[in-house]
Formats: C-alpha cells, sequence, structure tokens
C-alpha cells in the first residue's frame, strides 16, 4: 500500500480509501466489519462516509453507515482507531432529503448538530476530514456539464461557515475540513477567506473523476495542484459501470436496477465510451477495472481514490488492480477515446 499527506496536513493516508455509502443498505453491518477489517488488513487507512448515507436511503436507515461503522471503530479499539483517517460529510440543501435534517443548509446549528450526531454514529471524540457534501448554492453537478447562470438566491456566506468549523476545530471535534461537488469558484472562494481572516483551510476535495468524468481537469486540477488542495476521486469505477458488467445487461442485483434514478452513467455515449475502454483494456491484457483505477491512481493531482464494494470479493479485485501502471502507449489510446466521447458520464 502506498501512503500520501492529505494536502498540507500532518495526516498520512493510504492512496486507497474505503468508500462506505452501501453499509446499512446493501450490505449489512455483519458484512460492513467485514469489509472494514479487510481494508485495514491489506493496508487501507481512510475510511470516507457520510450523515446521508446509506445511497438510496430513507429516514428508517438514515444514518445507519456510519452507526455500522462506529460499532467497528468501538470493537477495534481507541489505540487501533488513532491508526485510521475517517471522514465524514454534511449534506447540503438538496431536494427529497429533507428527512435528514431541517433546514438543510450550512448555518450555525445545522453544521453543530450534524457534526454531533456523526461523533456519536462513529463512536469517536474527533473527525479527521469533515467535508461538505456538496455547495448550497446551486450550481453545475451531477450531470450537468455547465453553467449558463448563477444562483442570485445565494448569500455568500463562506466566512461564516469558516468561522464555524475554527470553533469547532478548537473545540477538538474536527481536525481539518473539506469540500465536495464543487467547482473552481467555490474552491478559490474558500481559499480567499481563509487566507484573509486566517481561518482553517480546506485540505481536500472529493468530486467525481473516472474514464468517463474527467471534469476535474477543467479548472479545478490547475486550482488545486497550484493551491495544494488534493483531490478524493469518488466514483473512479462509475457506479461500477467500468467494471464492464452493464454490457452485458443489467442484473436486478446490481446498483443500477436498484437504484434507477441514478442515470449519471448509463446514457448512450457513456455505454459506447465504456465500450471502447473495454476494448482496449482486453487488447492490452487487462480487466476494464484494472485499467479504470489504474487511470485514476496515475493521476498526479489524486491524492486518494475513493472505492467501495458490495462484496469482499469485489472489494479484492478493486485494491489488486491498483497494482496495475498502465503504460504510455495505453494512456495514449485512453486520451484517444476521451477526445472522441469527452465525458459522456458529468
Amino acid at each position: 500500500m502506498n501512503y500520501t499527506n492529505l494536502s498540507t496536513t500532518e495526516l498520512k493516508v493510504s492512496t486507497i480509501c474505503l468508500g462506505t455509502m452501501t453499509f446499512g443498505n446493501q450490505n449489512t453491518e455483519h458484512e460492513a466489519h467485514a469489509q472494514l477489517d479487510y481494508a485495514i488488513e491489506r493496508g487501507i487507512n481512510f475510511i470516507d462516509t457520510a450523515e446521508m448515507y446509506p445511497i438510496g436511503g430513507n429516514a428508517q436507515i438514515l444514518g445507519s453507515t456510519e452507526r455500522h461503522i462506529g460499532s467497528w471503530l468501538h470493537k477495534i479499539g481507541s489505540s487501533e482507531r488513532e491508526k485510521l483517517v475517517v471522514a465524514t460529510k454534511i449534506a447540503g440543501p438538496n431536494r427529497g432529503l429533507d428527512y435528514i435534517r431541517q433546514p438543510l443548509d450550512f448555518s450555525k446549528k445545522s453544521i453543530q448538530d450534524a457534526v454531533e450526531l456523526s461523533l456519536k454514529n462513529l463512536q469517536i471524540d474527533s473527525i479527521d476530514l469533515y467535508q461538505m457534501h456538496w455547495p448550497e448554492r446551486v450550481m453545475n453537478m451531477f450531470g450537468q456539464r455547465g453553467l449558463t447562470k448563477i444562483d442570485t438566491n445565494w448569500e455568500d456566506n463562506i466566512f461564516e461557515v469558516l468561522t464555524i468549523f475554527n470553533e469547532l476545530i478548537k473545540d477538538g471535534k474536527i481536525k481539518h475540513i473539506g469540500v465536495s461537488n464543487e467547482n473552481p469558484y467555490g474552491v478559490m472562494r474558500f481559499l480567499m477567506e481563509s487566507e484573509k481572516h486566517n481561518l482553517p483551510r480546506i485540505a481536500t476535495i472529493q468530486n467525481p473523476y473516472s474514464l468517463l468524468n474527467r471534469l476535474f481537469e477543467v479548472g479545478l486540477s490547475e486550482v488545486c495542484m497550484r493551491e495544494n488542495v488534493g483531490l478524493l476521486a469518488y466514483s473512479p469505477l462509475g457506479f461500477g459501470t467500468l467494471s464492464g458488467k452493464y454490457l452485458h445487461g443489467i442484473n436486478p442485483e446490481y446498483r443500477m436496477a436498484m437504484f434507477p434514478q441514478f442515470t449519471r452513467y448509463t446514457g448512450e455515449n457513456a455505454v459506447k465510451a465504456t465500450r471502447l475502454y473495454n476494448d482496449l483494456a482486453e487488447a492490452n491484457n487487462l480487466t476494464i477495472t484494472q485499467m479504470a483505477l489504474a487511470f485514476v491512481n496515475q493521476q498526479n493531482f489524486v491524492t486518494s481514490t475513493i472505492i467501495g464494494a458490495t462484496s469482499l470479493e469485489q472489494l479484492k479485485v478493486n485494491i489488486d488492480a491498483f497494482e496495475v501502471v498502465l503504460s504510455p502507449e495505453v494512456l495514449a489510446e485512453i486520451n484517444k477515446i476521451q477526445e472522441l466521447i469527452p465525458n459522456p458520464a458529468p
């Protein structure tokens, strides 16, 4: 396992991060513990979750992901917990998720309540990395490539948000902060306010990045490399699409069948691109999973790649894929496909 510093922080993290959004819905508590045990055995020390998980959740199972991780952290004990980096996220405004909290915003009460509940669920005293799951303002994300008008209803409150996080850091409730599903404007506003007022600096950005979605390279990559904000790349397999399993139809047990509302990776061009990537992988004696994960891992702006699985076998395959190093020739062929069908799954 390889390790790197989490941006400018003192935290040393594995370049593979265990994503946990299936815990509590697709995976039982026992299965969640088995995945966590195996991940740690393989050298992973970085765990990512969120208050809104599990995916496809509802009011009845809300928070069960954090609780399953919490019961595991309690089981392994405080000395082992100290070797890990635990990250979670607060949900921003989103239609259909009002059961999480009212109101869904980044006000002082909302942030404090969310942090306290995550600490309780995770059974820990401090969160190593606390992230804003998506911005308060309406912007281009989740299937949208560009922005043609701004959200005039949003009032810039980034100074206030950083002030709240500063208090929580001083209280020892959280250690570092990050953003998620952000764009260059948001990243720079947070950096500007932190520098101007000597407030906590965002260490990371958690955004999608895969063979099917390389939009991070447009604007955000330069900002983050120059400003030392590390990318935690999520959906490196495009919701399982880049495992190649959907090329032969959708099994009722597959995630796409369980959550048909997540159409991000199911478009015609995404399917075409996946077939081309699959053919390229096979021509080089690779699986598409190996090629997709190796590609993300080899980008110098990626701090850690978030992988998830619903079985130990999937988890093993995904971790093993990070041992693959793609040749310059394969990377050149990947870029040819990207030029042909650019970012089909934003």
